[in-house]
């Protein structure tokens, strides 16, 4: 098992990139989200990897941050996914993007991906709703999450998203922004809809 690669980045290709250590030039298989925080050509780059061994391959899957890597992990573990459909998932949305989706069941989002379809979002959503837990979800700007603990709070939360969903918007995007609002009253639904909107545009 191969942790990391730690070397120069030689070339960049469309979910491709072949990373120079101590003379051998590592081939791996990246999402369009790390290609885009890639260092530039001939940089220092360091990515955690994935060894997937098959009969006809051997391959690296790479990524920038423990994080991606931990959730490619739990990605291949549904069934009918396997690393090319995790990959894709992770090329349309973020680690921390999919956990609200599957917060949010919102399999429409998680469909977006090449290769995945409504069935496979939708098993996504079962398999790993119970692995995403609050501290998943706390970023860098340590963003409170709604959880269904049975307060008040979380139940004017949860309302408003409920409410912002009835207004037509995406499942995960009113999680978001209802998970953004700071400095209002965190029983009061109308004030928490209303901060949220405000932050929609």
């Amino acid at each position: 098992m191969i942790a990391y690669v730690k070397g120069t980045l030689e070339e960049i290709a469309e979910n491709e990139a072949v990373v120079e250590v101590n003379g051998i030039g590592y081939h791996v298989k990246i999402s369009s989200g790390t290609m885009n925080q890639l260092p530039g050509l001939h940089q220092p780059v360091k990515l955690y990897t994935y060894t997937y061994v098959r009969e006809d391959a051997f391959l690296l899957y790479g990524f920038l941050t423990r994080d991606d890597l931990y959730v490619f992990r739990q990605l291949i573990t549904v069934n009918g996914v396997g690393p090319k459909g995790a990959l894709g998932i992770l090329s349309v949305m973020s680690a921390q993007d999919l956990r609200f989706a599957i917060i949010a069941a919102d399999s429409k989002m998680i469909a977006k991906a090449p290769g995945i379809g409504k069935k496979t979002a939708e098993r996504v959503i079962l398999d790993l709703r119970d692995k995403v837990s609050v501290e998943d979800m706390l970023d860098e700007s340590s963003e409170r999450v709604a959880v269904s603990s049975g307060t008040a709070e979380s139940s004017a939360r949860n309302d408003a998203v409920e409410a912002l969903v009835a207004l037509g918007y995406g499942a995960s995007e009113a999680l978001k922004a209802v998970n953004r609002v700071t400095e209002v009253d965190e029983t009061d639904t109308e004030a928490i809809l209303k901060a949220a909107l405000k932050l929609m545009f």
